[in-house]
């Protein structure tokens, strides 16, 4: 199974140069059987950038994270700290096989309902094909 995550397009960007290993979230998913990202890459951009695969998720408290995953976090510590501020726990997920689309992909020109994630979705495999196909 597929989950499309809404992210800032300066993350997507580090994310699919491979200097972000890991997404940082405060909630996650309830399916264990996600096993890919499809990443949508938020205003401005506004479209589907790539997927990657899911390796570990590491849940803690952010001060813990931090401290496990700053070298490969893509953030600055005040962008992290900030993101969980409030929050007793966090997620860290390990961003392997990279693939960036050769065009982003506009959900809305295959679905004129399209509605980005707030934080995710789970995805069908008939979007899923029609994201390949539009890439």
């Amino acid at each position: 199974m597929r989950v499309l995550l809404s992210i800032k397009p300066k993350y997507a960007d580090k994310i699919l140069c491979g200097s972000k290993k890991y997404e940082f979230r405060k909630i996650i998913f309830k399916n264990e059987d996600i096993r890919e990202i499809v990443i949508y890459s938020s205003s401005p951009m506004k479209k589907i950038v790539g997927t990657c695969a899911i390796g570990s998720v590491t849940m803690d408290r952010p001060p813990i994270l931090w401290e496990m995953f700053k070298e490969v976090s893509g953030l600055c510590e005040e962008e992290f700290f900030s993101y969980f501020n409030g929050k007793e726990k966090g997620y860290a997920i390990e961003i392997e096989g990279i693939e960036k689309f050769e065009r982003p992909v506009d959900p809305w020109e295959f679905n004129e309902d399209f509605i980005p994630p707030q934080s995710f979705q789970y995805i069908t495999d008939s979007f899923y094909s029609k994201i390949c196909d539009a890439s």
